[in-house]
């Protein structure tokens, strides 16, 4: 859903500054990121301070320009680090104010391995951009509208899928009064899409001090990929030398008409005459009457190219006149954590000394903070607290008692003093570490009747009294070991009821152990039974190394894992002569064994943990899996050809069942996690095997999703796995349909060249589909020589693949239906149009041309909440 306001003015430059201008300079915030020095810019004037005292992580980075001489802001950056964490600016605010804030980015030239960055901006808890950067040389700027909800706001970058996160400046601009005030500020902020001064005379922005409110706008002049098209035949640009009074919220224009004369019009859309009823009648500034000119449309779904029209009443002398324009979408406020779980952490905060520093923002979201679990909730609930050895001092708060999610709580190890307070509400709790304090009072009576308590560890504390009779039931692990003045109801009987209470605590243990240990091995049984009717070989118990992949087998035997030595390593690629490419850790090359056979070898080169870790994760997962579409022993291709589209089709379908099997053919399943075309490798019969398994995850069959740091290749990566974190096979599917683009036209995921800085091939697609242009889509080497039917077919399941939201999406056993489909109407099979079930294919149609328009509908990237029920607001 977008908004967009139509601000008619005469002319913005601005002759004088009003007192209340002044006031409002002195409001306005100009953070120069990076930055160590106080100034004042030399062309707006405004202030900027250095957020050395305000930042305390990140480094600044001395920005080397291609352009030469820039602002003195845009001289330095603050880089932050690579990691799974979130980096908050702090800006206060007024509550119920509405603000402008401005970040901009810009990166300078690339350093000898360094890739330009790639990573999330939000404001709060709400997603605000995917900071994208292409261009050395170019400031992206991000502007957000919002009413600030309490007395700050935090600004945060984090994610990053390929560089580091970074900003150049930060800017809050306080508004007047209720200019921007819309019908759903409660529940949206607006995100400033564009801004356009029309009429200008030159390609320079107007801002402050023309704009006392500092807004940007863009001059006309200057054409754009997507924006301002063109300019309707019979304008003219005019100006005026009358002064503007700005006292007004707005600044309409003055009286520019003679007598008798008039000038009414309104913005006609095609297919909405209800934004044709608004009428603009500069008229009615005669007399010093002053009317502000601002017909908003707020709850449009435009199309992926705005066309509209201004066009005079009936009873109008003069034509229209147009100043600027504002458009902005709706973003939906992101819930952040329930209020009573923040005040209960923010205490845990101040009274440690050794928390990490980094809790800055929001606790759970974008990301949680190092010491806290959150649940997926609206609102997000915080469910464990891990404080162990933070040197935490004082009383455990009160407020605890309200953190209904929290099911786990580790205080251990701290210098916490006073009582255990009231957590009888806390009816989700399991297990709490309380040991190694100095805490004192009797155990309250509420311990023993908590309905999920599994485990409660108090010792080497204080405690005194009698221990509640439901803790020593033998259904919660119960440690109280020191507490010399803490005792059981009965003395007299005490050391023997220990006695046998210990006794039957191993006893349980026991038993519990011996019945795990044989659910395990029947549980190993079944899988190894079901992985072996699948085709995965069996797992060497040798320790996996670089060079030892498992004894057993030979080397013909495909999918046997197989031991080969260093030695015949090198005999087979002489000496590693022949480099053929590179890998997730290190460089791949060219053998061929004693026996004939090629062999990709694949070295690792990065020696820390986590990459011996993920090179021994591929090493395990190559060892039990074993399909005709999925690499065992890396395949090798050196001839280079064109390939037809029954080729790509059969490509596509091999890789989709390699997938797919995956997905479902293994216990536990297992996600790739990095599909992409480079890990997809063809044999010499041109037959496809997916490879690389080196980001590869096995999913718990119990579990929806995996918490995982978002890794992967830009341009293959699942928007929301990298926004949420959550990965799941949907992400892969997301992945798939990219490389069914790829497959479709021949071009690559990103690139600046064919798509923009701003789109890449899911945008790009999109659009084209969205017009019923296939076409376009395609190789040029396809075009002519294949049945468009067919390409049609891909190109919808390839659409549906890359659906902003995982449950919209197919999985891969109808995305393998939809290409066996497309193989049937190349080959000239009639039987094509009988598809599989509604139920099967969720998006399918058995005619392709109807579930063509059946898709269109989900291609728009704006989506329209229902606001109305059906009804679009008046024009205001």
């Amino acid at each position: 859903m977008a908004s967009f306001s139509l601000f008619f003015l005469v002319h913005l430059l601005l002759l004088l500054l009003t007192p209340y201008a002044l006031c409002q300079l002195e409001e306005f915030v100009s953070i120069d990121c990076g930055g160590t020095s106080y100034y004042n810019d030399s062309t707006t004037g405004l202030p900027w301070i250095p957020d050395s005292e305000i930042m305390k992580h990140g480094k600044a980075v001395e920005v080397q320009s291609p352009n030469g001489e820039v602002p003195l802001q845009y001289k330095t950056r603050r880089d932050f680090p690579i990691d799974s964490r979130k980096y908050c600016y702090t800006l206060k605010t007024e509550e119920r104010r509405r603000y402008l804030v401005r970040a901009s980015f810009q990166y300078g030239n690339l350093e000898d391995g360094d890739t330009y960055p790639q990573f999330l901006l939000f404001l709060d808890a709400t997603k605000w951009a995917t900071v994208s950067i292409y261009d050395a040389s170019r400031v992206y700027v991000k502007e957000m509208i919002f009413r600030a909800p309490s007395d700050s706001v935090d600004v945060c970058m984090c994610c990053a899928t390929t560089g580091s996160p970074f900003i150049s400046t930060l800017e809050l601009r306080p508004l007047n009064v209720s200019m921007y005030a819309t019908d759903f500020e409660d529940d949206f902020f607006l995100k400033v899409a564009a801004r356009i001064n029309f009429g200008a005379t030159s390609e320079d922005a107007v801002r402050y001090p023309d704009d006392p409110y500092d807004r940007i706008w863009d001059s006309d002049l200057i054409k754009r990929q997507n924006f301002l098209v063109g300019v309707a035949p019979g304008t003219i640009r005019i100006n005026t030398t009358k002064n503007i009074d700005i006292q007004t919220r707005e600044y309409p224009p003055v009286k520019d008409l003679g007598k008798n004369k008039t000038r009414k019009f309104k913005l006609e859309q095609p297919y909405i005459p209800d934004y044709s009823n608004a009428v603009v009648n500069i008229a009615e500034n005669a007399n010093g009457s002053y009317t502000l000119y601002e017909p908003s449309y707020m709850n449009v779904s435009l199309d992926f190219v705005l066309s509209f029209s201004f066009v005079k009443t009936r009873d109008s002398t003069q034509g229209p006149l147009l100043n600027a324009m504002e458009i902005s979408k709706y973003v939906e406020i992101a819930s952040k954590t329930d209020k009573e779980d923040v005040n209960v952490v923010n205490v845990f905060h101040s009274l440690s000394s050794e928390t990490d520093p980094n809790n800055e923002g929001d606790p759970c979201v974008p990301t949680p903070w190092e010491w806290v679990n959150c649940s997926a909730t609206t609102p997000p609930r915080i469910t464990k607290i891990n404080l162990s050895r933070r040197n935490v001092k004082g009383a455990i708060p009160q407020e605890l008692n309200n953190m209904e999610a929290l099911t786990e709580l580790w205080l251990d190890g701290n210098l916490l003093t006073g009582t255990i307070p009231d957590m009888s509400n806390l009816i989700n709790l399991k297990i709490v570490h309380l040991e190694n304090n100095q805490l004192t009072g009797p155990l309250p009576s509420y311990l023993g009747s908590l309905p999920n308590l599994q485990a409660l560890f108090i010792q080497n504390n204080s405690f005194r009294g009698e221990i509640p009779t439901g803790l020593l039931s033998g259904k919660i692990i119960f440690n109280y070991d020191n507490n010399p003045e803490l005792h059981r109801g009965n003395k007299k009987h005490f050391q023997l009821i220990l006695g046998a209470s210990i006794g039957i605590l191993v006893i349980l243990l026991l038993l519990f152990l011996t019945s795990l240990l044989l659910m395990h091995n029947a549980r190993r049984k079944a899988s190894k039974q079901k992985c072996d009717e699948k085709g995965i070989s069996r797992l060497s118990t040798k320790p996996l190394t670089g060079y030892s992949f498992g004894k057993g087998g030979t080397l013909m035997d495909e999918g046997t894992a197989y031991y080969i030595s260093l030695s015949e390593l090198k005999e087979a690629t002489n000496n590693f002569s022949r480099k053929i490419g590179k890998g997730s850790f290190g460089s791949v090359y060219y053998g061929r064994m004693k026996d004939g056979k090629e062999i990709a070898v694949k070295t690792m080169t990065d020696p820390s943990s986590h990459g011996n870790q993920q090179f021994v994760t591929e090493v395990a997962l190559l060892s039990r899996i074993h399909h005709r579409n999925l690499v065992p022993l890396i395949g090798y291709c050196s001839s280079q050809k064109q390939l037809d589209w029954l080729a790509r089709l059969r490509i596509a379908e091999d890789a989709a069942k390699g997938l797919e099997y995956l997905h479902t053919g293994c216990n536990p399943s297992i996600i790739h996690r990095d599909v992409k075309t480079s890990n997809i490798l063809l044999d010499i019969n041109m037959r496809a095997k997916v490879s690389d398994f080196g980001l590869s995850r096995l999913a718990e069959e119990d579990l929806t999703h995996i918490s995982s740091v978002a890794r992967g290749t830009v341009g293959y990566l699942d928007p929301e796995y990298y926004a949420s974190q959550q990965l799941t096979e949907k992400s892969d599917v997301y992945s798939f349909g990219v490389v069914l683009l790829e497959l479709i036209s021949g071009r690559k995921p990103v690139s600046p060249e064919d798509y923009g800085p701003e789109m890449n091939i899911v945008h790009w697609a999109r659009s084209l589909v969205r017009k019923g242009d296939v076409v376009s889509i395609m190789d040029p080497s396809l075009v002519g020589n294949v049945k468009t039917e067919s390409v049609w077919r891909v190109a919808e399941i390839a659409m549906q693949c890359v659906e902003q939201h995982g449950f919209s999406r197919p999985r891969m056993q109808e995305v393998i239906l939809a290409i066996q489909d497309a193989s049937r109407i190349e080959k000239g099979s009639e039987n094509h149009l009988k598809l599989t079930s509604s139920s099967s294919l969720s998006s399918g149609s058995s005619k392709p041309q109807s579930s063509r328009k059946t898709l269109l509908t989900s291609f728009l990237e704006i989506e329209t909440p229902d606001l109305s029920q059906g009804c679009l607001p008046s024009a205001r």
